[in-house]
């Protein structure tokens, strides 16, 4: 075997053994007797340990056989996020020994690792920019740093599921409901996406960027086709619409389908859940929480923000300054993405101060780290669906 069907077969080893370990933290949560529960959670963690090293084994081994390191890529970036989340999970939990944090941790870092399949995984060379060593020192310190910050975010749900009275529907009720929404449209997408995959499901469409002509290829069914692009396939679904002119995203039109559609598979997924529950997924979600610490959530969440939040600094400003400076000669360009590292440093400044100086501790708390991973978020789906920058390459 190639390197390169190594690398791939221990990335796909490690999602399913994050599935399972979920399962088994699910049963550590549910169990009553300790002896039980104490056996799910050792077999949950060993899971999740192996299953990381298993990701580490395809981040090392594509790094050789591509003779880089393995960021270059929105593929490979958003691989290293998931990768960083559930490293912080792994050394979060052995210093506070909280379970109900693998079972919301792992989906989330299954999720993200899911999206990472939207991108090409091709391994190609890299553009003339990219040839630096600041390339692995700032991506990486990035990817860490997001993925101990989107330990807070998870650590942010976790204590607005139990804290937040479910008995009525109110605003907190709603925006809570929204924010479990969304975490079911990123399941839609892996559902939709494994899907279609396996089914072998390829669309090509023709369309003008710029002044070339850029041939893309969808790989679920054209909800919507690139803005004035044509098709080449002759036998697949008529587009319902074209995307608007104004998403300037390298490939905008096949990731707003992709959008489309995992928002499609998603709400269903959520009808469903509310159909057979008969109630809000945060009030089904709540009595599973009923031993969990609120005050040491809480303290997690803050934990991952002081810990997360310098480490992005380094990466995310000081090493991309750098490394900009390097390559393109100056520091800051006002760049989409610059533009939203910058917001997201703001952000997480801003829930420091408010949390030391003006006592922002529980439930505020825990919106504001909801609030800074929408933010990571929009980063990373967002900044790349709606404007063109010079990380287009990504």
């Amino acid at each position: 075997m190639s390197l390169l069907q190594i690398s791939n077969g221990m990335l796909y080893a490690s999602f399913v053994l994050y599935l399972i370990a979920t399962a088994f933290f699910g049963a550590t949560i549910k169990r009553k007797k300790s002896t039980k529960k104490g056996f799910s959670e050792k077999i949950a963690v060993a899971l999740t340990i192996i299953g990381f090293l298993a990701q580490l084994t395809y981040f090392i081994t594509r790094w050789v056989a591509s003779g880089h390191a393995p960021v270059s890529n929105m593929f490979e970036f958003v691989t290293a996020f998931g990768m960083a989340m559930v490293l912080a999970f792994i050394i979060l939990y052995f210093m506070y020994r909280l379970t109900a944090l693998g079972l919301f941790a792992l989906p989330v870092a299954l999720t993200v690792t899911g999206y990472a399949s939207m991108f090409p995984s091709d391994v190609a060379p890299l553009v003339p920019s990219l040839q630096s060593h600041w390339l692995t020192i700032h991506v990486i310190t990035v990817a860490i740093s997001i993925g101990i910050l989107s330990i807070s975010f998870i650590a942010g749900l976790i204590y607005l599921v139990k804290f937040v009275d479910q008995s009525s529907r109110t605003k907190r009720t709603t925006w809570l409901e929204i924010v479990l929404f969304t975490l079911f449209v990123f399941i839609g997408f892996i559902i939709v996406s494994v899907s279609f995959n396996i089914t072998g499901y390829e669309a090509k469409f023709q369309y003008i960027d710029g002044t070339r002509e850029v041939t893309t290829v969808y790989e679920m069914p054209p909800i919507v086709k690139p803005h004035e692009g044509k098709a080449l396939t002759s036998d697949v679904m008529k587009p319902w619409f074209e995307a608007p002119s104004w998403m300037l995203g390298k490939d905008a039109g096949r990731k707003f389908n992709t959008l489309i559609w995992s928002f499609l598979a998603g709400g269903l997924i959520y009808l469903i859940v509310r159909l057979i529950g008969r109630k809000r997924v945060g009030a089904l979600l709540q009595p599973m929480l009923k031993k969990v610490n609120l005050d040491l959530v809480d303290e997690i969440s803050y934990r991952a923000v002081a810990i997360g939040f310098p480490l992005f600094t380094l990466g995310g400003l000081i090493f991309a300054a750098i490394w900009a400076q390097i390559a393109w000669d100056r520091f800051w360009g006002w760049d989409p993405k610059e533009v939203w590292a910058l917001i997201t440093w703001f952000f997480y400044a801003a829930y420091l101060h408010l949390r030391l100086s003006r006592g922002w501790h529980g439930e505020k708390s825990a919106w504001l780290s909801i609030i800074g991973f929408a933010i990571i978020m929009f980063n990373l789906v967002g900044v790349n669906l709606l404007l063109a920058g010079l990380h287009s390459y990504a």
